[in-house]
């Protein structure tokens, strides 16, 4: 159990520092990604190509985060404060233009042979949309 927790943690370690490599790194080869409010991608490659997708509009970093695992040390959990920066409009969403957005956001893990199996994130994209798209006055 506390091998899987210090592994999800030093999975948000290396997203807080936009490492890729080292995310990759503690994900199996054929590790399933199951996109908030999308489809399922398979694979450390569709991973990779995913992180570099969110990196050309997205800067973030997970806060606060706590780390749940059972026993087994299979399954993990993980809650979290996402704290972002729009900068570059993504496909079909509003247009960006350096808004900044505060989201609670979860993950789902499985877990073997000291590698990450699935990753399931969710946060809730209504809330994100409200936050992109409201209009700062000064």
């Amino acid at each position: 159990m506390n091998d899987t927790i210090d592994l999800i943690r030093r999975f948000y370690d290396a997203f807080n520092r936009a490492d890729w490599n080292g995310m990759l790194d503690l994900m199996d080869e054929h590790v399933a990604h199951d996109v908030n409010q999308g489809g399922r991608e398979v694979g450390r490659a569709r991973f990779a190509a995913f992180l570099e997708r969110m990196n050309v509009s997205y800067t973030e970093q997970v806060k606060n985060l706590v780390v749940m695992a059972n026993e087994k040390g299979d399954r993990a959990a993980a809650e979290y404060g996402l704290h972002g920066v729009y900068k570059a409009t993504d496909d079909g969403l509003p247009l960006a233009q350096g808004q900044t957005y505060v989201l609670p956001g979860g993950a789902f893990f499985d877990i073997a042979g000291g590698k990450i199996t699935r990753v399931s994130t969710y946060f809730n994209l209504e809330d994100w949309l409200a936050q992109v798209r409201r209009v700062d006055v000064d």
